[in-house]
């Protein structure tokens, strides 16, 4: 039986996760009344944000030209985070269904993840989506492929995965157009992972693609990356519902179980190669995942529902267990005065972050104190030694620092042509460099920046959402670092450094950024019974302070009248009071301040 492995990319909400649905009811592996929306997307969270987070894998049969085929495709994510998921799933295929929605045209994260496929040798098919719209414009979409990514305009396949209509010729055209799996090069079996997930009752189960050799039920396998071996109990294939098998062969897609305790001993991207009988070299193409954004995790002091002080050991559970099903993000121990225990943890961008976080809170049921997202940076010492940072407060001296280097991401804005000054202003607002611009289509085009990833990862793709009224898309990836005038500024509460809230900043920048987090700071904390400074420091030199007044207690109100020395003695006893409350007072910091400072503001 003749097989087509491919995949499904897409922008954002272009319609993949419900073309998806779409092929598998055409091809009668769901039956109608069994269909829901994003019937692949299992978790609730995926669901809840119409987004894919974790890749799928399906098999599903398609009758053409009187031939039986065996199609296996893979549903990957949209979102510029989780491009590493779609690098993966993409090697696993020949070709992909290049999906654009009629409406909205080429978007960003089309031309990457189109890019993303031509380097893997992918066969594309264009496929126009969402054509039962009023507002479906495919001739113009199609000729805006035919000028962005080279696909001629009349390959491009029209359908909509709401109605269902054209889905039947786009199977045809994936049997048709598609090539097959190339020819197995070795007798050895070699196996690509590239996914998993976690199964509380059977353990790690990995989705793998055979590309050379064969596996059945019981064979002694390894991981030629790890160098772990397990012996295969369960193996089977998606239609969407698990279906076992004794062996799968080259070129098919499935899963298998084996008794896999944790993630870390199945690395996505890694090879399986028979234990009595290895391969020589593993299979190309597999990257450890870059953590590009790190923030503090730390248990909220009092949760909501309990009552009790947050637990260490319950965060420390809930970011094991999690590890365990979304090996993207790393993790290690911290510890901070202001906030207790917790963990330094890395994310691959903004969007993971925020996924990770809501996770942890909803299936580990924490509350979570998260601190301001920060970048790595690499220290160039004054010995000529390059040192790497994921937080601020593990600066060097300065005296020691040579310069510090920060990440440099290509920005890809694509928008319609009315906003792009608007846009240009926000670049170089956050000290963009402008590298050139090209039309898509008559109405939009893409503007090309070089930016800081710290000046776009918090707020950035927001204001030019609101700046496009929506219309506008972006897509980023990172070149390199490159040196800067940074500093690292320290935020001093009452006198003492509250090193979760540091940053390091340019110095151009450092004065104005100050004085937004601590007026900030000055709304969100409680006044206390005395004074509170905030300052904003870089190195011994403050450059920015607010103060807290103290709430004032009217203590010469029992004294009607009478001699003023008596009033005078009060007042004395009470400045004392304060100073003495000064030196030895706590000052309180809520979850709200730390997240204001997160708001970089105008």
């Amino acid at each position: 039986m003749p097989i087509r492995n491919f995949s499904i990319i897409a922008h954002i909400d272009h319609g993949k996760s419900t073309l998806a649905d779409r092929l598998l009811q055409a091809t009668k592996a769901v039956a109608d009344r069994d269909s829901r929306e994003q019937l692949l997307d299992a978790m609730d969270l995926e669901r809840e944000r119409g987004i894919t987070i974790k890749a799928s894998a399906v098999t599903v049969y398609h009758e053409c030209d009187g031939e039986r085929y065996q199609l296996n495709f893979i549903d990957t994510p949209g979102h510029v985070d989780f491009a590493y998921e779609v690098s993966r799933a993409l090697t696993a295929c020949e070709g992909a269904l290049l999906v654009v929605d009629s409406t909205q045209g080429v978007e960003a994260q089309t031309v990457a993840n189109a890019y993303l496929a031509v380097e893997n040798n992918l066969e594309l098919i264009p496929v126009v989506n969402k054509i039962d719209l009023p507002a479906a414009d495919p001739e113009r979409v199609a000729m805006e492929i035919e000028s962005v990514l080279g696909l001629p305009a009349e390959d491009c396949i029209y359908c909509s995965a709401k109605t269902g209509e054209g889905v039947v010729e786009l199977l045809d055209a994936i049997c048709r157009i598609l090539p097959p799996p190339r020819e197995p090069v070795t007798d050895k079996t070699r196996a690509l992972i590239f996914d998993s997930h976690y199964d509380d009752y059977r353990g790690v189960i990995v989705y793998f693609r055979l590309f050379d050799g064969s596996l059945k039920v019981g064979d002694k396998i390894r991981m030629m990356g790890t160098g772990r071996t397990f012996t295969i109990s369960e193996m089977g294939r998606y239609t969407p519902t698990p279906t076992k098998v004794n062996s799968l062969g080259p070129a098919e897609v499935g899963y298998l179980i084996a008794s896999i305790k944790t993630l870390e001993d199945v690395r996505v991207g890694d090879t399986i190669t028979l234990e009595r009988d290895q391969a020589d070299e593993p299979l190309p193409g597999y990257k450890e995942p870059q953590q590009m954004v790190f923030c503090d995790f730390y248990p909220a002091t009092v949760t909501a529902d309990t009552g009790k002080r947050g637990d260490y050991e319950d965060l420390r559970d809930a970011i094991e267990r999690l590890h365990i099903n979304d090996a993207s993000f790393t993790y290690e121990p911290q510890h901070s005065d202001a906030l207790g225990f917790g963990f330094r943890c890395g994310f691959l961008g903004l969007l993971h972050m925020d996924i990770v976080q809501e996770r942890l809170e909803r299936e580990g049921g924490l509350e979570i104190v998260q601190t301001a997202p920060t970048v790595s940076y690499q220290v160039e010492m004054s010995d000529g030694s390059m040192l790497e940072i994921h937080n601020p407060s593990d600066l060097p001296d300065l005296s020691k620092i040579k310069a510090i280097h920060e990440p440099i991401v290509k920005v890809e804005v694509i928008c319609p042509n009315e906003n792009i000054g608007d846009l240009m202003k926000l670049c170089d607002a956050r000290r963009g460099v402008y590298k050139g611009q090209r039309y898509v289509s008559d109405t939009r085009q893409i503007l090309d920046y070089e930016l800081p990833l710290a000046e776009i990862i918090y707020d950035f793709y927001d204001k030019l959402k609101s700046m496009t009224r929506g219309y506008g898309t972006m897509d980023y990836e990172v070149i390199g670092y490159r040196p800067d005038r940074l500093s690292k500024v320290s935020i001093l509460i009452n006198g003492q450094p509250v090193e979760a809230l540091s940053l390091i900043c340019h110095r151009d920048y450092a004065e104005q950024r100050s004085r937004i987090i601590l007026k900030k700071l000055k709304e969100q904390i409680d006044r206390h019974q005395f004074e509170i400074p905030l300052q904003a420091a870089i190195g011994g030199k403050v450059i920015a302070r607010e103060s807290i007044k103290a709430v004032r207690k009217n203590v010469t109100a029992k004294c009607y009248g009478g001699d003023i020395t008596r009033k005078r003695k009060l007042l004395e006893k009470q400045k004392e009071g304060k100073k003495r409350m000064k030196s030895v007072g706590n000052v309180n910091i809520p979850q709200e301040a730390f997240m204001a400072v997160l708001d970089q503001g105008e």
